[in-house]
């Protein structure tokens, strides 16, 4: 009888993926919630991405890639995605966005509050750290709102671990021609995946960890 080889038996070990970057989180008058991802360090070379939340429920990424589309709408949930070359440009403290003819994004960047004063003080090799997440889910979830680990779809496993949060303090928004209106906080929640961002307008920088079967 043939013995499967000892390459067979083994158990194909989870791969995972590291992204570097900062995520904001914006929330409109007209109660659309926008996500903005930008990684300078990813496993898809440096890359930006928007996702939007319309108040009917309606779920869209904005992603300069089919290959990024493809792992970032395989890892959360989306109703529509779209191919569109999402560039971000920082300016001192002002952050502008776009994604072709789709969206037209400008927010302030305000201070650091006591959050990202106590995440600069956590040393950056042990706040990446996937295991330092089950330090801080707890407290992200009660004073945030935010979880830091949980279950993404395809099977994947992520965890976010934060080193800086900086205030948003204005932000102009248009989609397709028309103005989201004012700046307000993030709510309701959006559900592209396990977690949110904070209620209140952020700025975090974060290095995101996804675990692929």
């Amino acid at each position: 009888m043939m013995r499967a080889s000892g390459a067979g038996r083994r158990a194909r070990r989870p791969v995972r993926m590291r992204f570097e970057g900062w995520i904001a989180g914006l929330g409109t008058a007209s109660g659309t919630r926008l996500v903005v991802g930008h990684w300078p360090r990813s496993p898809f070379g440096p890359f930006s991405d928007v996702m939007l939340e319309r108040p009917d429920g309606h779920r869209l990424l904005l992603a300069p890639t089919r290959r990024t589309a493809e792992f970032i709408a395989g890892t959360y949930s989306f109703d529509e995605v779209r191919i569109e070359p999402v560039r971000v440009r920082v300016t001192g403290d002002v952050w502008t966005v776009t994604a072709g003819a789709v969206l037209g994004l400008r927010f302030t960047v305000g201070r650091r509050g006591p959050a990202g004063l106590l995440l600069r003080a956590v040393p950056a090799a042990l706040s990446a750290s996937p295991g330092w997440t089950a330090v801080t889910d707890p407290p992200a979830r009660l004073l945030l709102g935010v979880r830091t680990r949980g279950t993404a779809g395809g099977g994947r496993h992520e965890w976010y671990g934060a080193h800086d949060l900086h205030r948003i303090t204005g932000m102009t928004a248009v989609v397709r021609g028309r103005s989201l209106g004012a700046l307000t906080s993030v709510r309701p929640p959006v559900r592209f995946g396990f977690g949110s961002t904070p209620r209140r307008p952020s700025l975090v920088r974060v290095t995101t960890t996804v675990s692929t079967p």
